[in-house]
């Protein structure tokens, strides 16, 4: 599951136990990136206010499918496969069309997401490529060309914040060795309306 020790479900108690309840899915299942917190819930409670509210938030104005879709490229281009294949599926039940996610994957996959997007999404997708590998190089140029394409600012802030999260996400995952063995892929915290509603389903 993990490098290093986590607390299972039947073994939590105060804190992280509360915590747990918050997060977890069906049949008691928390995702072990949740998990791998387990040490040290305040952790666990900072990371996922940070994914509820950049992510599944009823405040952001890009659609949550492209926010998942940058999600899984990031995820991709720091060779994550925990994170792409959590949010790949979270990707496909959004659209409710599995070949426009196949489609996606394919043009992300091969470094080229002009195969699968144009206009202010394909901006969206250069701007997050740069920002994951070479962050010092991005220059207000880039933020520029977002606007041009039509975006205005709270929706560039929308798209460095997922950007932003997804490094961080793919970081604990690797730093870690936390793999998908026992997890439910695809399961959100989905009740958008509600941010402190953190269950997922």
């Amino acid at each position: 599951m993990t490098w290093i020790a986590t607390v299972p479900y039947s073994e939590a108690t105060g804190r992280l136990k509360t915590l747990y309840d918050r997060v977890k899915g069906p049949d008691d299942n928390v995702d072990n990136i949740m998990m791998a917190h387990s040490l040290r819930p305040h952790s666990m409670e900072g990371h996922m206010h940070l994914y509820k509210y950049v992510l599944h938030h009823t405040g952001n104005k890009v659609p949550k499918w492209m926010l998942e879709s940058l999600g899984v490229y990031v995820s991709l281009i720091n060779r994550c496969a925990y994170c792409v294949e959590h949010h790949f599926q979270g990707l496909c039940r959004l659209l409710a069309d599995d070949m426009r996610g196949d489609a996606i994957r394919t043009a992300f996959e091969a470094g080229r997401p002009e195969q699968a997007f144009d206009g202010a999404e394909l901006e969206m997708c250069r701007y997050a490529a740069k920002l994951t590998t070479d962050p010092a190089s991005v220059a207000e140029a880039d933020v520029a060309a977002l606007r041009a394409a039509g975006l205005d600012d709270g929706r560039i802030l929308e798209v460095n914040q997922v950007v932003s999260y997804f490094c961080y996400a793919n970081r604990t995952v690797l730093g870690l060795g936390v793999n998908t063995d026992g997890d439910v892929l695809g399961l959100s915290p989905n009740q958008s309306e509600d941010p402190d509603n953190w269950s997922h389903s």
